[in-house]
């Protein structure tokens, strides 16, 4: 399996940093509470001294959404959305121990952070590119969209939107569930630095998850020159 952002992507966002993460292993047994608290207090904590919307992490994502053509104020990369749920109900919800771990990590980094069913991707590969309009996008409700033409989605080989709007909506179709048990996480930075914070990003979601589960997680930093991450295992892809 491969995962990758299509070379249109870089070209039309030269600031993008990235980083993607594979661990098999996981369930939804484990309690991971306590952890997932210290990196919520640190969000809370620099909210406290500004607003998201303040912070130059969600500044370049909403400068990135607005070349887009989307609204910034409409569609939020989601980190911020997190954090603005964050600073209005001072705790984010609880879904499943792998997702609200990096739920908590992705607001302490201010950094979008995707984490996805592995086992629900239809590979070889799954890349970020533009879309063409028919791919199919499935609601957390059971709806189904349609992206629109030139609009950035992760995008696998069956024409299925894994996420719409980039860093904006996952879908619900690989959302992380009882039954999931290999992962494939991303991170996704724009501002200045970012190209130091997500490998450090990812380097605690793999120390978490190697905390909670017995895995072995495998993580890369992608790049124009290096842009693509082999991962798996033997499955049905």
């Amino acid at each position: 399996m491969r995962f990758r952002h299509a070379d249109a992507i870089w070209s039309d966002h030269p600031g993008l940093a990235a980083g993607a993460l594979w661990a098999t292993g996981v369930d939804a047994t484990a309690d991971a509470g306590a952890r997932v608290a210290p990196y919520t207090a640190r969000a809370v904590a620099r909210l406290a001294g500004s607003p998201e919307s303040e912070f130059p992490e969600v500044l370049a994502w909403r400068r990135a959404f607005s070349r887009m053509g989307l609204k910034p104020t409409q569609y939020r990369c989601a980190s911020e959305s997190l954090l603005r749920r964050l600073r209005k109900e001072g705790e984010l919800p609880r879904i499943h121990p792998v997702v609200d771990l990096c739920n908590a990590i992705s607001v302490a980094y201010a950094v979008p952070v995707a984490v996805l069913d592995a086992d629900r991707i239809a590979g070889p590969l799954l890349e970020v590119r533009h879309a063409r309009g028919d791919e199919q996008y499935t609601t957390f409700g059971g709806g189904t969209e349609h992206p629109r033409p030139g609009e950035v989605i992760f995008a696998d080989c069956a024409g299925r939107a894994h996420a719409r709007r980039w860093t904006n909506r996952q879908s619900g179709h690989s959302a992380v569930g009882e039954g999931t048990s290999r992962i494939l996480v991303v991170a996704e930075a724009m501002h200045d630095g970012g190209a130091d914070v997500v490998p450090e990003l990812l380097k605690t979601v793999a120390e978490e998850l190697a905390a909670h589960w017995p895995v072995d997680p495998a993580v890369a930093v992608l790049t124009p020159s290096a842009p693509e991450f082999v991962f798996g295992d033997q499955g049905p892809w």
